[in-house]
């Protein structure tokens, strides 16, 4: 468990699903840019920041190499992770390659599978949260579940490292693309909807005020029961639903929406 003793002046973030490097160069240096003037926004306030995964279209680290671009990006984590602010990663399906190369270089923390997250304020009262990107949970979804343990296996890691990065980024881009788009037209599915399901069967174990993810591409805020609920991120990438954030403040939860004038999306 990650333990969060909040400071009331100050606010954790949430955000997931930049897709960085995707559909093509201009249109992710846009974005790139975009993200990192949200990023110079809530600096002044950020006590922490938590990546829920895809954050980049695709992800490798090779042994002596990474893969080239998302300099502006990487160069403002780094300055806010030397200032004193949390940055946390999580691993979506599309970065799931991530090693240390982010721990050594950025100082952040890197997180593989889905984590609880108490935040305790100064009353030492908590809010329990359930975070992760979402991949692979839930029911259904068996072609995708069996391909990530294949992805993750040391063989298939020692073979794709062994390729030449050239091709080796050439091929994960071209997959990486497809399921992104696949993704992307999929419906809600309301109570059908995969991490719900897995949120509501969670929650029969053990209770969590919230359970947060990204993945879908959709903005989502679905009760599980009288005293928690079911929220996703949203994405960075397209028009209809983007630039989405959670805001931890006050100790209430928030969602909101940069650079546009919705204002805020109260849970």
């Amino acid at each position: 468990m990650l333990k969060i003793k909040y400071e009331s002046n100050k606010k954790i973030y949430f955000a997931s699903d930049f897709h960085l490097g995707s559909p093509n160069f201009e249109e992710s240096l846009e974005r790139e840019k975009k993200i990192v003037r949200w990023l110079n926004l809530i600096e002044k306030d950020a006590q922490a920041i938590f990546l829920l995964g895809d954050i980049f279209d695709f992800w490798f680290e090779y042994q002596s190499t990474v893969p080239k671009g998302f300099t502006r990006l990487l160069g403002k984590i780094a300055s806010m992770s030397d200032n004193g602010i949390q940055i946390i990663f999580f691993t979506g399906n599309h970065d799931l390659w991530m090693k240390n190369y982010f721990v050594k270089e950025l100082g952040v923390k890197i997180y593989h599978q889905p984590t609880e997250l108490q935040i305790i304020n100064s009353n030492n009262e908590s809010t329990n949260l359930y975070l992760g990107h979402g991949d692979g949970l839930g029911p259904g979804d068996n072609g995708y579940k069996l391909l990530k343990k294949v992805f993750l296996s040391p063989i298939s890691i020692f073979l794709f490292g062994f390729a030449h990065p050239t091709l080796g980024i050439w091929l994960a881009t071209k997959w990486s693309g497809s399921r992104k788009k696949q993704a992307v037209a999929q419906d809600f599915y309301n109570d059908k909807e995969y991490l719900f399901q897995y949120a509501l069967a969670t929650e029969t174990q053990k209770h969590h005020d919230i359970y947060l993810f990204g993945h879908r591409h959709l903005v989502i805020n679905m009760p599980i029961s009288e005293n928690s609920k079911y929220i996703n991120l949203g994405e960075w990438f397209s028009d209809e639903n983007s630039c989405h954030y959670g805001v931890w403040s006050n100790n209430n939860f928030s969602i909101e929406r940069f650079e546009s004038n919705l204002g805020k999306i109260q849970p």
